[in-house]
C-alpha cells in the first residue's frame, strides 16, 4: 500500500511498515490547506495534528482510510469520509498513562505551589511561610468525571496516594473496566451534583464533543467546594472559560490545566489566555500526551492498525455504524464453493434486500462455511426456500428477526 504520513512518527514505526512492502512517504509540512494537492494516489493517510477536511478526502482518488495516530477525531471530517466509504480509525488508550501521571503532577504541583515557589526562587525571593501551606492529597477524596482508560489509570495512581476515588454512574461500563475499578476501590456517588459536592479535586477525563462542549459552566462550577481543585487534561472545550474565571476570582477553587479552548494552531507562538495567566491556575501546553513512552506507544498502535486493513479489518473505526440498520440476521450453511455467496446475494437482491454486515467463515478442512448476513428488508419462507434451492446451499435460517416469525 502507498502511506503518506502528513505528521512525524517514530522513523522505527515507518520502517516497520517499509518492511512490511508498504511505500511509506513522510511530510510533515502538509497542511489542512496543502493536503488535497498531495493525497491523490495514497491508499492511507495517517495524521497527528494535521486537519483532514472534506476537500482532501474528495481529492483522494485512492484512499481507504485516515488513522488519527491517537484518540481524538475532530480534526477529521469523519461524516464526509463515511459518505466516501473511507475508515477512519484512532489509536485509543495508547497515551492513557501519561495523561494521567500529568493530571495526578498538577494535583500535586498545586497543592504543593510548585510553580510559584520556583517563580520566586528564580527571582531571589525566600517565601518559606507562604509555601509551607498545603493541605496535602492523603485522605482527599478525587472525582473523575469520565472513567475510561486516562480516568482509571488517575484513579488508580491517585489511590496509591492514599486518596478516595469517587466517579458518576455509568451503565455502560465494560466488564472489565468494572473489575478494575473494584479492585482500585473507586466508589459511584449518585450523581455528578453529588460527586461535585463531596470532592476535593475533581479531574476532567471526557471526550471532544456536542455533548461536552462547555460542560464546566457556572453551575457545575457552583456546585463544587469553594476550596476544590479542578483539573483538565482532556479538552480545552469542555470548560466555559469565562465562568471558571469569575470562579477564580469569588472563591478559593483552583485549577490545574493542559488544555484551553483556543490554543495556537502551531507548537510555537503568542498565546493571550486570561485563564492561563490567572494566578490560581497551573498550567502546561497541552503536553498531556508528550512522553516518549506515549508516542511510541501510539505509533506501534497506529502500525497496527495499518497492518490490520491491509488484511481487511478496520480497528477501532469511529465511522461506522455501532449497530447496523438490520431487521433480520440470516445464517446460511453452505458447501465452499466458487460462487455460492454471489448466488446468495443475487437472490437477496431480486428481493430488494440490503446487506447491513456479512461475514463468512470457512470450517476446519475446507469443505463448508457459514455465511451470516445482517439484512434490512422482510424475510419469508420463500426466501428460504429459495436459498435452500441454491446448488451447494445446505441450509438457510434465521437466528433473529425483529418481524413477523417467518411462515
Amino acid at each position: 500500500m502507498r502511506i503518506l504520513f502528513a505528521d512525524n512518527l517514530a522513523e522505527s514505526v515507518v520502517e516497520r511498515l517499509r518492511d512490511g512492502g508498504d511505500h511509506c512517504v513522510v511530510d510533515p509540512s502538509l497542511t489542512a490547506e496543502s493536503l488535497p494537492l498531495h493525497i491523490a494516489g495514497f491508499d492511507v493517510l495517517v495524521v497527528r495534528s494535521t486537519r483532514v477536511t472534506a476537500a482532501a478526502l474528495e481529492a483522494a482518488d485512492q484512499l481507504g482510510l485516515v488513522v488519527r495516530a491517537g484518540a481524538g477525531t475532530n480534526t477529521i471530517d469523519a461524516d464526509r469520509a463515511a459518505e466516501l466509504g473511507i475508515f477512519v480509525c484512532n489509536v485509543p488508550g495508547r497515551n492513557a498513562i501519561a495523561v494521567a501521571e500529568l493530571a495526578i503532577g498538577l494535583m500535586f504541583a498545586i497543592d504543593r505551589h510548585i510553580a510559584p515557589a520556583t517563580a520566586d526562587l528564580r527571582a531571589g525571593a525566600w517565601n518559606k511561610q507562604t509555601y509551607s501551606k498545603a493541605r496535602g492529597l492523603f485522605g482527599t477524596t478525587l472525582g473523575i468525571i469520565g472513567m475510561g482508560a486516562i480516568g482509571i489509570e488517575v484513579a488508580q495512581r491517585a489511590s496509591a496516594c492514599g486518596m478516595r476515588v469517587i466517579t458518576e454512574p455509568r451503565a455502560d461500563r465494560s466488564r472489565e473496566l468494572r473489575r478494575r475499578m473494584a479492585d482500585i476501590g473507586v466508589e459511584e456517588e449518585v450523581d455528578r451534583k453529588a460527586l461535585l459536592a463531596a470532592s476535593d479535586i475533581v479531574s476532567l477525563h471526557v471526550p471532544g464533543g456536542d455533548d461536552t462542549v462547555a460542560m464546566v459552566d457556572a453551575e457545575f462550577l457552583a456546585a463544587m467546594r469553594p476550596d476544590a481543585v479542578l483539573i483538565n487534561t482532556s479538552r480545552g472545550e469542555v470548560v466555559d472559560e469565562a465562568a471558571l474565571v469569575a470562579a477564580l476570582d469569588s472563591t478559593g477553587l483552583r485549577a490545574g490545566l493542559d488544555v484551553f479552548a483556543e490554543e495556537p494552531s502551531q507548537g510555537a507562538g503568542e498565546f493571550t489566555s486570561a485563564l492561563a495567566r490567572h494566578p490560581k491556575v497551573t498550567a502546561t501546553h497541552h503536553i498531556g500526551a508528550s512522553t516518549e513512552q506515549a508516542q511510541t506507544a501510539v505509533a506501534e498502535g497506529t502500525a497496527e492498525v495499518v497492518e490490520a486493513y491491509r488484511s481487511g479489518i478496520a480497528l477501532d473505526c469511529v465511522n461506522l455504524e455501532k449497530v447496523p440498520k438490520r431487521t433480520a440476521t440470516l445464517s446460511v450453511r453452505h458447501h465452499d464453493r466458487v460462487g455460492v455467496l454471489a448466488c446468495v446475494l443475487q437472490e437477496l437482491s431480486r428481493r430488494h434486500l440490503n446487506v447491513a454486515n456479512m461475514q463468512n467463515r470457512i470450517f476446519s478442512g475446507s469443505e463448508a462455511a457459514v455465511a451470516i448476513i445482517e439484512v434490512a428488508g422482510a424475510i419469508d419462507g420463500e426466501l428460504l426456500r429459495a436459498l435452500e434451492a441454491t446448488e451447494h446451499v445446505i441450509r438457510a435460517s434465521v437466528l433473529d428477526t425483529h418481524l413477523e416469525p417467518v411462515k
